[in-house]
């Protein structure tokens, strides 16, 4: 077999562990995917009334498509977690006596999470047309949406992985991820940039979620997208290539 060949193989080993894992272990699986829908019925019902006149429309339309990348920012704790996890336990140090691609323990944390936070995504949008959600997408138009979803899944969750190897603990691995938590709310996500103060303001329209919430939200509701799907690519292949390079150099460095 070919390197490639293995490393695919591996990949997939790893991949089917992390899914038994979360099968195994659904706690944390169901806290974030749960957790970002509360927030939906949340921020609708409880603050919908007040915010509504800032969106110029129906409150719930303007809210979706940005409480749809809630799930990506929480999802990079998940994967923190457990790559912390392993890393803390011992199970790499058995690993390594093992004759296997040691890269595809850090891709199967990444698919198996990206896998999750996809059936979250799934979760959300079937709640929000429950209680009122009306996109004007075709099938194109979704399925572009939902691929820049998980590009952006993918890139988050490498950077998960990399908060996760410098974690002592996964305790601690849980509490890195925390800034990124808060951009999906500090950005065009709740309301339009132009109602915030002009400090605030600049920072939201700055930060890569951004211009990846106004993307989804022009697929999805038909409104302009410009220059937002050309940076919220790009925003996401950076995150990518960043994590990537971040998360195999520290895990070569600790199994050495």
């Amino acid at each position: 077999m070919t390197t490639l060949t293995t490393s695919f193989a591996d990949s997939k080993t790893m991949l089917r562990r992390n899914l038994v894992h979360a099968k195994r272990y659904p706690s944390m699986t169901f806290a974030l995917i749960i957790m970002p829908v509360f927030l939906l019925l949340l921020f609708n019902f409880v603050f919908g009334g007040a915010l509504k006149s800032s969106t110029g429309g129906r409150y719930i339309d303007y809210l979706t498509p940005g409480m749809m990348l809630i799930i990506p920012a929480y999802m990079v704790a998940g994967v923190a977690v457990g790559m912390a996890t392993d890393m803390t336990k011992g199970i790499i140090n058995r690993f390594r006596t093992m004759h296997f691609s040691h890269a595809s323990v850090l891709t199967g944390q990444v698919v198996g999470t990206l896998i999750q936070g996809m059936l979250g995504v799934i979760a959300m949008t079937l709640m929000a047309l429950a209680i009122g959600f009306r996109p004007h997408a075709n099938a194109v138009e979704w399925l572009a949406a939902f691929g820049l979803i998980a590009l952006t899944v993918f890139a988050l969750n490498w950077l998960g992985v990399a908060f996760g190897l410098i974690a002592q603990t996964p305790e601690s691995a849980s509490n890195m991820p925390t800034p990124i938590l808060f951009l999906p709310f500090l950005g065009s996500g709740l309301v339009p940039t132009d109602t915030m103060p002009a400090g605030v303001k600049q920072f939201a329209e700055y930060q890569p979620f951004t211009p990846i919430t106004e993307t989804l939200r022009g697929l999805l509701m038909g409104g302009p997208i410009g220059h937002n799907g050309i940076l919220a690519v790009g925003w996401c292949v950076v995150i990518g290539v960043a994590g990537y390079f971040w998360s195999t150099t520290t895990f070569r460095r600790k199994t050495k």
